[in-house]
């Protein structure tokens, strides 16, 4: 007799939010909060949790730590009962919490748990988090975080894993060497590339319109930043994108206009890694050396791991950057 296969742990509803490590906090801190446009809704010694104008208690946290890398990955359910039966689930499987079910003493509160995927990354899920007051949404400035690409070195373990137990649906694929997967209506909320370590890629922020898109680009030159690469529109997910770094070297987003998905209507295709199809407008050019040798990070064995398992910093740009990272952009 033939046992099927375990479920998905849990209906995941969004990307709630993103922790990130950073030794450079103080600098970190204040570009998120007084050039990209998030607000410090918490803070402690070496923490600061910020919120965008969406109903997210916060979409960013930032602790400080001596190796650059992802904190964790956050996401949302519906109910307390849903995280238990998660963890349930996980036991099924062999995977045992890093943490919980349990209530969570951190900023904003909640009920989760905390487990690990086959790369080391930290992922989180919850749900009964804080309520925060309504922000308006005129200004220039994010809604929330909306995906996080990460690199991999073994994308078909990645999307099997991410499909098979968190219950992502694949989008679309870049030929074999990325994979775009959805939680909700949002084309993308993950994306794995294909490289040759673990690490984050880049965390992209909604903006809510093109027109907050523009004018957010405006308010970074403002304050004398320029996008690494952008603006432009990937074929794949249809959204706008502008690449920055930020004082770690870590790359963040703005973007917006994803394509929205019909569950029952969608069929997954296969996109050329070509020029014209990484970016539609035909505005952005090619990604600089910089911004790829930014977006390969520094070997991330997971924020579990012994402080030396990995380089404490994003590496310099060399002379001639790695072709491991090519268009990993989404």
């Amino acid at each position: 007799m033939h046992t099927a296969p375990p479920g998905p742990i849990a209906r995941l509803r969004s990307l709630r939010y993103v922790e990130l490590h950073t030794p450079a906090f103080t600098e970190a801190a204040d570009f998120y909060e007084e050039v990209w446009g998030l607000t410090t809704v918490e803070s402690d010694t070496g923490a600061r949790w910020l919120r965008g104008t969406g109903d997210e208690h916060h979409v960013l946290h930032l602790s400080e730590r001596d190796r650059v890398g992802l904190g964790r990955l956050a996401f949302a359910v519906g109910t307390p009962a849903e995280v238990d039966t998660a963890a349930r689930r996980l036991e099924e499987r062999g995977i045992v919490p890093a943490f919980g079910p349990g209530p969570l003493e951190q900023a904003g509160g909640g009920y989760g748990l905390r487990f690990t995927d086959p790369e080391g990354r930290l992922i989180e899920i919850s749900a009964q988090v804080h309520a925060v007051v309504p922000r308006g949404r005129d200004g220039a400035v994010p809604v929330g975080v909306t995906h996080a690409v990460l690199n991999t070195t073994d994308i078909d373990a990645a999307v099997a894993f991410y499909t098979d137990v968190l219950g992502l649906r694949v989008s679309d694929w870049s030929e074999h060497r990325m994979a775009f997967l959805r939680c909700g209506s949002d084309h993308h909320c993950v994306a794995f590339n294909q490289a040759e370590w673990t690490s984050l890629n880049h965390v992209a922020y909604e903006m809510t319109s093109v027109d907050h898109f523009m004018r957010g680009l405006g308010r970074l030159r403002h304050h004398g930043i320029a996008p690494e690469w952008g603006p432009g529109r990937h074929g794949p997910g249809n959204n706008t994108f502008s690449y920055f770094t930020d004082p770690s070297g870590l790359v963040c987003e703005y973007t917006s206009e994803v394509a929205q998905i019909v569950e029952d209507a969608w069929i997954a295709r296969v996109w050329r890694r070509v020029p014209e199809l990484s970016d539609l407008w035909g505005t952005a050019g090619p990604p600089s050396a910089k911004i790829r040798c930014h977006m390969a990070g520094a070997p991330d064995p997971g924020p579990l791991a012994p402080v030396d398992a990995a380089p404490a910093a994003v590496p310099e740009v060399p002379a001639s950057a790695s072709a491991s990272v090519k268009e990993s952009a989404a």
